[in-house]
């Protein structure tokens, strides 16, 4: 691996979960899939989940297609931190976008007494949260524009039902309005279960597959002059997991060293920023069934479900759930694997240190 060529440069590869790094691999067909409906005269959908393990590339795909649109004078992109009161935020990121100002002074919105600032002489103010908010929705649709609300990392939380329940409200209205959130399998699975919130088991949920070895193998050779074997067999230990991409390339471009003598670092890097929480999050049950596909000689079902002493309908129903939460696949009938890099090691040291 040669390294004089990018010693004084600045490192691609980024650690940081969220932030967008200089190499990435553009998942140009989900994200051109979700541009499509979104600009579309007649959106097929205006609400859209993406869902994935930590470390897949929710955030950076959320960012990408904000981003594209951002860059439309058409559109306003409002990002909204799910910790906070969504409706009173979103109603104030509006209020305080000097563009919009004349808009809403136009169409005489008075938000004096909810303490947004503007205040139209004459009008009488708007006292209700949620009219200030619609009004304002409703301005700016007759106006050609459109929003996009995002959300990184819902959950069931009161104030994320609360949102969605009035954002249900707004595209039953006809507003100009779209959202697009990120979050964990189990996360959108509680918040679609809510009741009184079944338009979103309507809503497309994309879920964030590994990237595709063969860019990867174009990336690391371009970037780090590999030759085409090298290159490969590289992209291969990451497994097309986005986090592992970064960790691996971080490190070779840091340490100036081969990938293969890193590796015993790459494991530790995943452990400790991913895997340990991924790890303390599972059910009991579910770190059952990992234990076992670790000790397995095969990935044969019948020799895993044997391991963990599991009846065939409740492992049918981890074995499902392990597989949307993106740990596992099926490459074939009747056999799973782990699906990220070395997460097999690492749970056989969970069973080994839990053992003392």
């Amino acid at each position: 691996m040669k390294t004089d060529n990018y010693s004084n440069q600045t490192n691609p590869f980024s650690l940081s979960f969220g932030k967008e790094p200089l190499s990435h691999i553009e998942r140009d067909y989900q994200n051109n899939d979700i541009l499509q409906s979104f600009e579309s005269d007649n959106p097929a959908y205006q609400v859209c989940m993406l869902t994935g393990v930590r470390g897949s590339g929710k955030t950076v795909a959320l960012t990408t297609i904000a981003n594209q649109l951002r860059s439309h004078k058409d559109w306003i992109v409002i990002d909204l931190n799910p910790e906070r009161d969504l409706l009173h935020t979103l109603t104030a990121e509006l209020s305080n976008r000097k563009e919009l100002l004349q808009l809403f002074r136009d169409a005489k919105i008075n938000l004096s007494v909810l303490g947004f600032g503007l205040e139209i002489d004459g009008e009488p103010p708007i006292t209700d949260l949620v009219v200030a908010l619609r009004r304002m929705l409703e301005k700016l649709t007759r106006s050609g524009k459109r929003v996009l609300v995002t959300v990184d990392e819902v959950s069931s939380t009161p104030g994320m039902r609360e949102f969605a329940s009035q954002f249900q409200i707004f595209l039953r209205e006809n507003l100009q309005v779209f959202l697009l959130m990120t979050g964990l399998y189990e996360n959108i699975y509680e918040l679609q279960n809510e009741k009184t919130l079944t338009f979103l088991y309507r809503a497309p949920k994309i879920e964030m597959k590994p990237l595709s070895i063969p860019l990867i193998m174009n990336k690391y050779q371009d970037i780090f002059d590999l030759t085409t074997d090298e290159a490969l067999a590289m992209a291969g230990a990451t497994m097309g997991y986005p986090f592992a991409f970064q960790v691996l390339g971080y490190l070779c471009w840091t340490k100036k060293e081969s990938w293969q003598d890193l590796l015993p670092l790459y494991d530790t890097y995943l452990e400790d920023y991913v895997y340990e929480k991924i790890w303390s999050e599972l059910s009991q049950r579910d770190q059952a069934v990992l234990t076992a596909m670790s000790s397995a000689s095969s990935g044969k079902v019948e020799s895993i479900r044997s391991l963990v002493g599991m009846p065939s309908n409740s492992f049918t129903t981890y074995r499902s759930r392990l597989i949307r939460k993106g740990l596992i696949i099926s490459p074939s009938y009747g056999t799973l694997r782990f699906a990220l890099p070395s997460f097999r090691e690492f749970v056989r040291r969970q069973v080994f240190l839990s053992a003392e």
